[in-house]
């Protein structure tokens, strides 16, 4: 490459790109022993269920938002998002908990913590209008409760749980695709610091400086 090209903006936000996150760190062919352990399982098992959380949307989305409804195979998809969106929510949950309890915030991975967080955050805000888009009795019943909650706090104007089309497109749009961001940054934040080890690694790596 010559000198002139280095100078480029393209060059520059590239070379920032592989150092932050070089190939062995961004595709990793192993890892430390601790990640054995159940507990770093859940992170996994929450990206699985959420790309089959995606996939059976986009099937319901193909259909229509009354296919569910109609169709043996719509209730079929439909039953498939539910349970998966069921076991997506346990698992980021026991996830979130069990990086809490093993201070998963250690060795500069705040950030990493906090688009953790944010993504669970947007995540109950997606089941929400998800409940609201299902177009029967259950959805009608929890927006006319909520409707007078979320007036109370002056966003009823803006997110109005009345209005059936704009909580389908939040659900099926701009939920998915805050989503979406929140999960790479989370977990090129990963490869790039790393996993959190347990506390005793930490103290044993201490101990295996002092001496």
């Amino acid at each position: 490459m010559s000198s002139s090209n280095k100078t480029m903006w393209t060059a520059k936000v590239r070379k920032l790109m592989v150092d932050a996150l070089p190939p062995d760190k961004l595709m990793p062919d192993s890892q430390p022993s601790y990640v054995a352990s159940w507990i770093y399982v859940f992170g996994v098992l929450t990206l699985s269920a959420l790309v089959v959380v995606i996939g059976t949307g986009i099937c319901l989305a193909i259909g229509g938002p009354s296919w569910w409804h109609t169709s043996g195979l719509g209730h079929f998809f439909n039953s498939l998002h539910l349970w998966s969106v069921e076991l997506f929510m346990f698992f980021m949950v026991v996830h979130l908990w069990g990086k809490f309890f093993m201070a998963a915030w250690r060795g500069n991975r705040e950030l990493t913590w906090v688009t953790g967080v944010l993504s669970f955050l947007l995540s109950v805000g997606a089941a929400f209008t998800g409940y609201l888009s299902q177009q029967n009795f259950d959805s009608q019943w929890i927006a006319t409760q909520s409707k007078d909650g979320l007036n109370a706090v002056g966003v009823g104007a803006y997110f109005n749980v009345m209005n059936f089309g704009q909580m389908i497109v939040w659900h099926v749009m701009l939920m998915p695709l805050a989503i979406g961001v929140f999960v790479v940054v989370h977990l090129l934040m990963v490869r790039h610091r790393g996993v959190v080890p347990p506390f005793e690694d930490r103290i044993h790596s201490n101990r295996k400086v002092s001496k």
